[in-house]
C-alpha cells in the first residue's frame, strides 16, 4: 500500500536515464503558510510555487542546513521570501501591492513578479561557507528561474514543474501545491527500494548516448499536468510509476514537511535590542508598548520597552 504523500519529500532516481529527482506534495503544511495571511488567491498562488520549488531545492541539504529563496522585483508582487531548514521546516511571507494586484487582473505570476531577480542562499551549516546564486527575473516565472539557476551556477541539465491550486469541498477550501524536480547526474547511485515493475523490461534498449538520456527524461517530465501535482488520491509513486517505469524508477525514503516559524519572545527582544535607544523610543506606540508582528507567520508580539531598557516617564 503507497504511503500518503501529503508534507512529503519524495527522492528517486531512473537509473535508466541517468536521472535523480525529487516529487514534493504540500497540503496542510501550505496552507498554513496562506492562511496565516489571508493573501488575496494570485498571491497565495504564486507563494505557494515558491514554497513548493524552495522545498524542491532546500530538501538536498545536510541536517542542519538552510536554504532561502527571495525575490526582488518591480511587479505587482516584488518580494517573495522562503526559508527552508532541514530537515523540514518551512516558512514564507509575500509583500505585494493590493491595487497593482487587482490591475493585473489573473496575469500569469511572471507578470506579476515582473523584473528583477531572484536569489538562491544555501548555508550548509557546521560553520561552512554560504553560497549565494542570483539570477535575473524577466517576466518568466519561477520554473524558467529555477531552469536558468541551474544553468549558470550549477551546470546540471535541470527541469522543474510547479502547480498550486485552491481545493473547495463540503462548504470548506483549502490550498495545495506541489512540484517535481529531475537533474541529469550520471553515475549516480545509492542503496534504494524499487518501485513495482521497476527494472528495466525486456525488450526496452537504453539511450544511445548522454544527449537521449537526458531528452527522454525532460519530454517524460513536461507531460506532468498540474493536477497530477496537486490531487491527494493520486500518491507521489504513482505519478512516478507513470512516467519512468518503462526505464525502472527506484525511490528513498520520503522526507516530512511542515510549516515552523523560528521566532519567539527571545529572538524578538534580541532583535529590537541591536536597536539604537533613539530608535526603540520611536517604536513605542499609543499604548505605551513595542508591538512586532512576525512577518512571516503574522504573529504578534507585545514588549514593555523597560523589557529592552528603555525607561518612560
Amino acid at each position: 500500500m503507497l504511503a500518503n504523500s501529503d508534507d512529503r519529500i519524495l527522492p528517486f532516481q531512473v537509473e535508466g536515464l541517468d536521472v535523480r529527482g525529487r516529487v514534493v506534495r504540500l497540503g496542510p503544511s501550505i496552507d498554513t503558510v496562506l492562511a496565516r495571511h489571508d493573501y488575496p488567491a494570485p498571491v497565495s498562488k504564486v507563494l505557494g510555487e515558491a514554497v513548493a520549488l524552495t522545498v524542491l531545492l532546500g530538501s538536498s541539504l545536510k541536517l542542519d542546513g538552510r536554504f532561502q529563496l527571495q525575490t526582488r522585483s518591480d511587479g505587482p508582487i516584488d518580494m517573495l521570501v522562503v526559508d527552508f531548514e532541514a530537515p523540514d521546516r518551512v516558512r514564507a511571507y509575500a509583500r505585494f501591492d493590493k491595487e497593482r494586484l487587482e490591475a493585473a487582473n489573473g496575469a500569469p505570476t511572471g507578470e506579476l513578479l515582473g523584473k528583477g531577480h531572484l536569489a538562491m542562499t544555501i548555508d550548509p551549516g557546521a560553520e561552512m561557507s554560504r553560497y549565494q546564486g542570483v539570477v535575473p527575473l524577466d517576466g518568466a516565472g519561477l520554473e524558467d528561474a529555477a531552469h536558468e539557476y541551474f544553468k549558470q551556477s550549477e551546470q546540471i541539465p535541470t527541469r522543474v514543474r510547479l502547480a498550486v491550486a485552491e481545493a473547495f469541498g463540503s462548504g470548506e477550501h483549502a490550498w495545495r501545491a506541489g512540484g517535481i524536480l529531475v537533474q541529469f547526474l550520471p553515475e549516480a547511485g545509492e542503496s534504494v527500494r524499487d518501485l513495482p515493475g521497476g527494472d528495466v523490461p525486456e525488450g526496452i534498449t537504453p539511450p544511445a548516448d548522454d544527449e537521449d538520456a537526458w531528452t527522454e527524461a525532460k519530454s517524460l517530465v513536461e507531460t506532468v499536468e498540474d493536477h497530477e501535482l496537486i490531487d491527494p488520491t493520486i500518491a507521489s509513486e504513482e505519478l512516478l510509476y507513470r512516467l519512468f517505469h518503462e526505464r525502472g524508477v527506484r525511490v528513498f525514503q520520503q522526507q516530512e514537511v511542515r510549516h515552523s516559524c523560528r521566532c519567539s519572545d527571545e529572538r524578538i527582544l534580541g532583535m529590537l535590542k541591536s536597536f539604537t535607544d533613539e530608535e526603540k523610543r520611536s517604536m513605542i506606540d499609543d499604548d505605551g508598548q513595542i508591538n512586532v508582528t512576525c512577518e512571516f507567520c503574522s504573529t504578534k508580539y507585545t514588549v514593555s520597552p523597560s523589557e529592552i531598557g528603555i525607561e518612560t516617564n
